[in-house]
């Protein structure tokens, strides 16, 4: 009976509401690994078992005092499950992932458990470790789990290993045009121009870090001249276009960098980026992608191409939807795409620079998702089930022309869209990125 309560503790979980506040008991799981989630701090200690299906532990080995105040944040959706010796102070933020805590009893440490996605998913880590206002971690570690045999799927050659990841895990990959939920594509943004006295939406763009979105010149110029950027305002987090949301950031434009042999005549060279005033805050709905790179070809699951295309444009009634929607569509080869319209492929795609996909069944990107990005998920690990196996977005294109109906001036949704080839430009990105 010893050596049984040694290693398992009574597992306690119940959950009372009291003026808005949220009580949890800890549920503590069996000890198994050890590391550090904070490099600069050796008094903060994860240990986690295989699996992590009760989730993690997090020690503070330091004596805290009665009414003492800690902030915990986290770097993605995670449940804090305290015990008796604490409780919170406040609801938690689940846009942010923010938990405030006060001790209510006089300890030489404590211990709280930490629940997020389940593996192969990398669980919540730790960020941000505040004691009374004083941060505690200055140096979180942001990969520890992947380094022990627990299940979490480990990010292998890949340039960024923090990009093009969901923090909100609540929907399979999507397949033809459906409506999203908030939080499926938080690189994902709303790029507004101000006419008059108002600001009018005009194009989509993709945050690929924190402070650059990238998107498609003619939406940043009039008549091939780049526009000011005092008169643009991008917005990050943004689900309903045509109502605020909780989770938006609204930013200005430090600079606009539209590329140097860009044609507004024929649209060569259609690609951008913004460069922002003040740098993004990361946290649920606001995650950059990843910029698409040689190797990524190795990580395809076929040999047929998809991407999801992500925007408000034109729906099927002719209107632009109030909120967003996303469409997966196949890379069409270019012989394919010139023989459905010879005259406007051959121009579109002629230096060689654009590549076109989509149906030719209605289901197509139109007025209004110009400028956002044609991405693409690329599995951690090819040797799980792909549905299931966590992994990342990468752009590999950015929405730039579609032919025109005949009967209005808006995009023929039975027709191939063009993109302008992000893989072209990648040495022009980093370059105006400082990277």
């Amino acid at each position: 009976m010893n050596f049984i309560c040694q290693y398992f503790l009574i597992t306690i979980y119940f959950v009372i509401k009291a003026h808005g506040i949220k009580f949890y008991k800890s549920q503590r799981p069996l000890k198994g690994f050890e590391a550090s989630p904070c490099l600069d701090n050796v008094d903060i200690v994860s240990s986690f078992k295989t699996g992590l299906e009760d989730g993690y532990n997090i020690t503070i080995k330091k004596t805290l005092t009665i009414t003492t105040e800690l902030r915990l944040t986290f770097d993605s959706e995670a449940a804090v499950l305290l015990g008796d010796d604490a409780r919170f102070s406040s609801t938690e933020d689940n846009v942010y992932n923010i938990f405030k805590l006060i001790i209510i009893k006089d300890r030489n440490n404590i211990t709280f458990t930490v629940k997020g996605h389940p593996a192969p998913h990398s669980p919540p880590y730790l960020t941000s470790l505040k004691v009374n206002g004083e941060e505690n971690c200055r140096r979180p570690n942001l990969t520890y789990f992947e380094d022990y045999p627990v299940g979490v799927t480990k990010r292998r050659n890949v340039p960024d290993r923090f990009c093009g990841k969901r923090k909100v895990l609540h929907t399979e990959l999507i397949v033809g045009g459906v409506n999203t939920k908030a939080g499926d594509w938080p690189w994902h943004v709303a790029i507004y121009r101000q006419e008059s006295s108002t600001l009018k939406y005009i194009c989509g763009g993709t945050l690929i870090s924190k402070y650059f979105v990238l998107t498609a010149a003619h939406c940043t110029t009039i008549g091939g001249v780049p526009v000011l950027p005092d008169i643009l305002g991008v917005f990050v987090g943004k689900y309903h276009l045509f109502r605020s949301d909780s989770t938006t950031q609204e930013l200005q434009v430090h600079q606009v960098i539209v590329h140097d042999e860009y044609s507004h005549k024929n649209l060569k060279n259609d690609i951008s980026l913004l460069k922002l005033r003040t740098e993004v805050v990361f946290n649920n709905y606001v995650q950059p992608a990843c910029l698409w790179y040689k190797e990524a070809y190795d990580k395809l699951t076929s040999f047929e191409i998809y991407g999801t295309v992500v925007g408000w444009g034109f729906d099927r009634t002719d209107s632009i939807t109030s909120t967003l929607r996303a469409a997966s569509m196949p890379l069409i080869p270019k012989i394919s795409c010139i023989l459905s319209n010879p005259i406007f492929y051959s121009n579109a795609l002629g230096d060689g620079k654009k590549f076109c996909a989509g149906y030719n069944n209605g289901t197509s990107p139109c007025n209004g998702d110009s400028g956002g990005g044609f991405l693409i998920f690329l599995p951690d690990d090819l040797s799980d089930d792909v549905k299931k196996t966590p992994g990342a977005w990468y752009v590999r294109g950015i929405v730039s022309e579609s032919l025109s109906r005949h009967d209005a001036p808006i995009c023929d949704p039975n027709s191939y869209a063009v993109f302008t080839d992000v893989s072209e430009y990648l040495n022009w990105i980093k370059n105006n990125m400082g990277t």
